[in-house]
């Protein structure tokens, strides 16, 4: 099926980005809710969580897009595949993200992954990127102790950024001080894939949730 045309950039700051939305009953939603759930914010055209949900059956996941369109046809293309553990959210995950974590039963989500989000290069954009000090707190309130945060990005200075923001928060301890030199979730977004055939680096790093 040949993808609809949408805006490759949004911005989350605009007006009808601004309400937080309501969660589904996620009981209706995953064929076994107390499988941990792996959160993938910012997923696009959702494929990463898509092979995930299919090479790893004993967890759910959950991916977030800002931009509408995608979803639809994400959530077409789970149902295809007649996975009853995959979910597919449109949401600015700045504006719903607490609400999502507090719809969520206790103990449920595992991991946490944000690959490749928006630079937002120029520095009066600064505060469109995704991952602002606001989120990074949310996170810290509502995550249990060893909840995994995977963090990758083809920019150096993003990823550093985003390994920054969390670890400014005592609540988030990088696993290693330098970027890892594999994918450790053995399945590549597409951005990562076409980085990786041009011969470009790769930043990554996870970090775990512990208690203070």
């Amino acid at each position: 099926m040949a993808r609809i045309k949408v805006r490759q950039h949004v911005n989350p700051l605009a007006n009808k980005y601004q309400e937080s939305i309501d969660w589904p009953d996620w009981s209706q939603i995953y064929a076994d809710l107390s499988l941990p759930l792996h959160i993938d914010i910012g997923c696009a055209w959702g494929r990463f969580p898509l092979k995930m949900a299919i090479a790893h059956p004993h967890w759910n996941f959950l991916g977030i897009e800002i931009r509408q369109p995608i979803i639809a046809e994400a959530n077409r293309l789970r149902d295809e595949q007649g996975l009853t553990n995959l979910h597919y959210a449109f949401a600015n995950i700045n504006v719903s993200l607490g609400s999502l974590l507090a719809s969520l039963p206790p103990l449920v989500c595992g991991r946490v992954s944000i690959q490749y989000p928006d630079p937002c290069f120029k520095t009066r954009h600064a505060k469109r990127r995704v991952v602002q000090p606001e989120l990074v707190e949310t996170l810290a309130t509502y995550l249990l102790p060893n909840t995994e945060i995977f963090l990758q990005s083809d920019l150096e200075w993003v990823a550093q950024e985003m390994v920054d923001r969390f670890t400014a928060n005592p609540v988030f301890q990088r696993q290693s001080p330098d970027w890892l030199p594999e994918n450790p979730l053995g399945i590549a977004t597409e951005r990562e894939v076409a980085t990786l055939k041009r011969g470009l680096p790769v930043y990554r790093s996870i970090l775990h949730t512990v208690c203070l």
